[in-house]
């Protein structure tokens, strides 16, 4: 049981390849029901007061919100074109989506309950994936196809600069203090780590071998270390934001994909990609220690119950 306390908020699990969300029990590591959403769901993400998961429907062109207490679907909204991937901005203003098919990334305002469209920005092949700065100033976006990273300034929505990256870059994470922006090379077989600590375009500092196909991030809740998984070497590596050096390696089989990790930062919960899964991690004991049967391509995953972003 791992020590779990009663009532725990379940974990979520997109199936994109089903178009539905496996909610899954987090004391008894069973999958308790199966929420149907838009076609091909990739990613998800709390509303800044954690009310809602949003989750992302591509192909379905729409947002489904639902109660990450509770797994009540609270609505769908609807006219929200190719939502591949979602962030939403620290200041709490801007809900930003990635348009992964149609070469776009969308800037919508928030106000705590609706989304109104201001922007919608031309960018090279294929965006990816999104990161916001501390401050609401800056969105990065990776390009998954023309290999590149690029800048964007909210406050115009004009892209301030853009530069090479290596191999299909994926997710991007930034350091706490905005100055460093770790990239996974789902092409290659590390994280490109790159110095944004000017208004000049940012510059690529070193490559930190983890394994092929880096691709996802998540914080380990200590503000020092991130998480990355390694989806074609079936393993996830943590690493450490100051000396950029991956210090540990945990084998994650079946092509680790989206993480979350538990509020006590002991437990990394992992979509398999390729097997269907989702795993259980005990970084302590470093080894699988669960693994729950889910839904066909299992990507983005989440709960309430987090370690600090």
């Amino acid at each position: 049981m791992m020590g779990a306390k009663a009532s725990l908020p379940p974990v979520f699990v997109l199936n994109s390849l089903d178009a539905n969300v496996s909610v899954i029990d987090p004391e008894k590591w069973v999958e308790l029901q199966r929420i149907t959403t838009g076609k091909e769901p990739h990613h998800l993400y709390l509303t800044p007061d954690e009310k809602s998961v949003v989750i992302a429907n591509a192909l379905g062109d729409s947002l489904t919100f639902i109660d990450p207490k509770t797994a009540q679907v609270q609505r769908t909204v609807t006219g929200i074109v190719d939502p591949y991937h979602l962030r939403f901005s620290p200041d709490m203003k801007w809900f930003v989506t990635a348009a992964n098919r149609l070469n776009h990334i969308d800037f919508y305002r928030w106000d705590g309950k609706d989304l109104t469209l201001v922007q919608r920005v031309p960018t090279a092949k294929t965006p990816s994936h999104l990161w916001i700065d501390s401050k609401s100033r800056t969105v990065y976006s990776t390009m998954q196809d023309s290999d590149e990273l690029v800048a964007i300034d909210i406050a115009t929505q004009k892209i301030k600069w853009r530069v090479k990256t290596g191999p299909m870059p994926a997710d991007l994470y930034g350091s706490p203090d905005d100055k460093t922006l770790f990239i996974g090379l789902t092409g290659g077989k590390g994280v490109e780590v790159f110095d944004i600590s000017s208004e000049q375009p940012a510059r690529s500092v070193q490559i930190i071998p983890t394994g092929a196909g880096a691709h996802a991030f998540r914080g380990a809740g200590d503000g020092k270390h991130i998480y990355v998984s390694n989806r074609v070497a079936n393993s996830i590596s943590k690493i450490d934001m100051a000396t950029r050096v991956a210090v540990e390696s945990y084998a994650a089989p079946g092509g680790p994909d989206c993480m979350d990790v538990s509020a006590d930062g002991r437990y990394i919960y992992v979509g398999a990609r390729w097997a269907r899964k989702l795993l259980v991690i005990d970084t302590h004991e470093k080894k699988v220690i669960q693994s729950v049967n889910v839904g066909k391509s299992p990507h983005g995953v989440w709960t309430l119950n987090h370690a600090k972003r």
